[in-house]
């Protein structure tokens, strides 16, 4: 409570609050050279007593960086330079007026729109697992405990029996954030009950994806609020040892994650006995060399160990003999996340979001052919046409939409005829997508929807591990038919023997990631049948012909 309260002190001695959001995709596009030049002009004008500025995580739009916010008022700066923050001192910080032709750009109501709420990408998202992300400096302690960091770990292990715990997060309906959406309180129970006195828990952080960077986010701009989930979690269950498991290409992600957990030690939030009570625990990272098999959980637990990265059969179950063969539960870094919320505000507050089935929030990383690009978080059941055009601005240049992949390669895609689906666990099954990691790719008009289908088997093929024959080999089967269908050299009975080698690859492999690998293929087949047919008998498909009329230059008038 000292540390909040003298935090907050601090901070409102000074007039204005700048973040400038120093999130993976700002980053490159030079947003160090933006604080830099923030803070050369702030010394110039002598305003260093005024101003006070921080780097923070993302703030989620993604594709119009390097962004800033400046508070009170949380006015918006977009595509900045550092040629523009000399202008931006002297008419927002000094003389107060809000530099106008810098703020947000709505690119539906094609006008500027200065403050952070009222932009439309913002006001329907609900942050919960994003809470801090964009809106502190992701390297401070202090500003994390200002927030309430840490104070629902103190409540867990002062006020809560490790049963207590566990059933809050059952009634919460918290259901894991990785994919496969297994309740987590159920998960935590069964660790709780393994027998033995050595226990882990393990955080999943190889998120490998396309398109996907929710995880990355999370850990750049809030790593505290991961440590504190984890630790939550170790009380849980019993366990005393925590590992982060993260893939070699999150360098920034591993950065702050080690100075966060650098941080708790030095303040003894990890360690021995913690906040005086008997309980303690510590965090240790193991960085992955970026196979997508290892975000399998039992392929993750032999690279952990040094082994090579191949799932096994099971059972056991991890929560049975994990890793070193220990009871081990594993979650993703998003279901962490969340895990803090609801032990300080009760699994009722948690339960007033989402669906019958599927509570709470869900972060997507919404890419491709849509307007705002970048990451957003909302309440489970918000309709897919919501999600990306309400908030994600619809489609550019006027194009119709043509599908959604979610999922990314073990998903599949949703068509226009669905986009009043609730996005939830249990509506995306149904139409044979599912919510996945939360990689969420919207394709226009011009998409091959057999192009689509032959990129994703190309990527699930090359990251195989090859330890079971139906994966191995069907998949390459899958993707050799592919490429021929692309080439113009596709033959009657191509589709039914895609529909044969998929269900067989779904029913035989050893891993739930073998087991989806065919889902893009078999779902554009379900939805777009015409494109393969079309492929097959014509040589290509309208949405090809249309793409090469595009890449044909006019004829100049003569």
């Amino acid at each position: 409570m000292k540390v909040r309260s003298s935090y907050n002190e601090a901070i409102s001695k000074y007039n204005y609050t700048v973040l400038v959001c120093s999130g993976a995709g700002c980053i490159s596009t030079n947003c160090h050279a933006v604080k830099d030049a923030l803070l050369n002009s702030l010394k110039a004008h002598g305003l260093e007593q005024d101003v006070v500025v921080f780097e923070t995580g993302c703030i989620g739009s993604c594709d119009i960086g390097p962004v800033m916010v400046v508070s009170p008022g949380e006015t918006f700066y977009t595509r900045l330079k550092p040629a523009d923050i000399p202008g931006i001192v002297q008419s927002h910080l000094i003389d107060g007026k809000i530099v106008e032709n810098k703020v947000f750009f709505d690119r539906q109501l094609m006008k500027r729109v200065p403050c952070l709420k009222d932009i439309d990408f913002f006001k329907a998202q609900v942050k919960i697992a994003l809470r801090n992300c964009g809106a502190i400096d992701h390297s401070s302690l202090p500003a994390y405990i200002s927030r309430d960091g840490y104070l629902a770990f103190a409540k867990a292990v002062v006020e809560m029996t490790p049963e207590s715990l566990i059933d809050e997060i059952k009634k919460s309906g918290l259901r894991g954030r990785g994919g496969g959406g297994f309740p987590t309180g159920v998960k935590w129970e069964a660790g709780l009950k393994a027998a033995g006195s050595v226990k882990y828990i393990v955080c999943n952080a190889d998120e490998g994806d396309p398109g996907a960077f929710m995880d990355r986010s999370i850990l750049e701009g809030d790593p505290h609020s991961i440590i504190e989930g984890m630790m939550i979690g170790g009380y849980a269950i019993g366990a005393h040892k925590g590992y982060v498991y993260v893939r070699a290409e999150y360098p920034l992600a591993v950065e702050r994650l080690e100075h966060a957990i650098d941080q708790a030690r030095a303040a003894r939030l990890l360690g021995e006995n913690i906040l005086g009570s008997a309980f303690s625990f510590d965090i240790e990272i193991r960085i992955g060399a970026g196979a997508f098999v290892c975000g399998e959980e039992t392929a993750l637990m032999h690279s952990i160990e040094g082994k090579r990265g191949e799932p096994r059969q099971k059972p056991p179950y991890p929560c049975q003999s994990g890793l070193f063969a220990k009871p081990t539960i594993i979650n993703n870094v998003e279901t962490y996340a969340n895990i803090a919320p609801i032990v300080l505000n009760g699994c009722e507050w948690f339960t007033q979001y989402g669906t019958a089935s599927s509570k709470g929030t869900k972060v997507f990383a919404l890419a491709g052919n849509v307007v705002n690009t970048g990451l957003v978080e909302v309440p489970m059941g918000m309709s897919l046409g919501d999600i990306l055009f309400k908030i994600g601005g619809g489609i550019p240049k006027k194009k119709e939409f043509k599908a959604a992949q979610t999922g990314g390669p073990s998903g599949g895609c949703i068509t226009k005829e669905y986009l009043d689906t609730p996005v939830d666990y249990d509506s995306l099954i149904k139409l044979g997508a599912i919510m996945g990691s939360g990689g969420l790719i919207v394709m226009d008009e011009d998409a091959c929807m057999v192009d689509v289908a032959r990129f994703f088997m190309e990527f699930v093929q090359d990251e195989s591990c090859g330890k079971c024959v139906p994966c191995r080999t069907g998949t390459k089967r899958m993707l050799e038919i592919l490429e021929r269908i692309m080439r113009g050299e596709g033959r009657e009975g191509d589709i039914e023997l895609l529909e044969e080698l998929g269900e067989n690859i779904r029913e035989t492999a050893i891993c739930g990631l073998g087991q989806t690998a065919p889902n893009p293929v078999l779902s554009t087949i379900k939805y777009f049948r015409h494109e393969y047919e079309e492929h097959i008998q014509d040589k290509s498909c309208q949405a090809c012909r249309n793409a090469q009329k595009k890449l044909v230059p006019k004829s100049s008038p003569a």
